[in-house]
């Protein structure tokens, strides 16, 4: 019997992108429902509790709303917000991140989807901070920028309805609190104990993340240079196919990052740059944010939790 697969919030931004993904699929059903029925309390609770796995593509509050809708033991969830992200009763959904966080997707009854931000952060620092390259208490400087689907349906209208002369900027910084809410997501995930400060930025266009994190190498453990950092995350990603780690001379090759280079697909690309510096290393990661950053991270997930995926 085909699973019953329910998207909640299926006309957002990573909704959409997910049932795209999902559509013409013929091993599992999507329910959706019609459009009178979309925002009815009712229709929806009996929609996320007639289905094997519910997505959750809401707003932090409405996603604690529709998992507490939720009364039949036999659903499971997946959530794309961030509302449960460091909660320890969730599974977090980066499938890489650490040796059996794969299986334990798949025998998850709740997972929470990483943010499109932590996942580059994560996938460059944790596997440094396991290895004992990177001391956990090191104060980290992480600048990110995205496409303005970033920030959700607002932006993307803002950007793709503006006329001549109210458009909006071509790069827009914000987080300048410091208090950026994909924060403590990073801290925990990537096993810090000294908070980072994170930046990020709005771009000009639609879609894809240029993250990077630039070390001394007088912060890493003694001895440590680029092409041990290298070496770590080699190790790391080994055999995961959504990793693609830049060799040493693709590495030195790159003059520029390109932000869109990986869109339309579930790839991570990872870098150590800089590596003729006498002392600095540069990380870099590279990805769609709607693919690995969201939606291609949901239906990896969805494959793990299915018994049909790989990582």
């Amino acid at each position: 019997m085909q699973p019953i697969v329910f998207i909640d919030g299926d006309q957002g931004t990573t909704g959409l992108q997910i049932h795209e993904r999902l559509r013409g699929r013929t091993d599992l059903r999507l329910l959706t429902l019609p459009e009178a029925e979309r925002k009815d309390p009712a229709r929806r609770a009996e929609a996320l509790n007639a289905c094997d796995i519910a997505i959750l593509c809401l707003p932090d509050a409405a996603a604690r709303e529709a998992a507490a809708l939720v009364r039949n033991p036999a659903v499971r969830l997946i959530d794309a917000s961030s509302a449960h992200r460091t909660d320890p009763q969730w599974v977090y959904g980066f499938a890489e991140m650490a040796p059996g966080q794969a299986e334990r997707i798949a025998q998850a009854q709740r997972v929470s989807n990483p943010g499109c931000y932590p996942t580059g952060a994560i996938g460059l620092l944790r596997p440094l901070v396991q290895a004992g390259l990177l001391p956990a208490d090191t104060p980290l400087n992480i600048h990110a920028i995205s496409g303005y689907s970033g920030g959700g349906r607002a932006q993307v209208q803002a950007f793709e309805t503006a006329t001549e002369g109210h458009r909006p900027p071509a790069l827009q910084v914000y987080g300048l609190g410091l208090q950026h809410k994909h924060t403590p997501e990073i801290q925990q995930h990537a096993g810090l104990s000294t908070r980072p400060a994170f930046v990020p930025a709005y771009g000009a266009f639609r879609q894809g993340i240029v993250l990077t994190v630039a070390l001394h190498l007088r912060q890493l453990a003694p001895g440590t240079t680029a092409g041990t950092v290298h070496q770590a995350l080699a190790r790391h990603y080994a055999g995961h196919r959504h990793i693609e780690l830049l060799s040493a001379d693709q590495a030195q090759a790159q003059q520029t990052l390109d932000p869109e280079a990986l869109n339309g697909s579930n790839q991570l690309r990872l870098a150590v740059l800089g590596q003729d510096a006498p002392d600095q290393v540069l990380l870099a990661a590279v990805f769609d944010n709607l693919g690995k950053g969201a939606s291609g991270a949901a239906v990896q997930n969805l494959d793990l939790m299915l018994g049909l995926g790989a990582v």
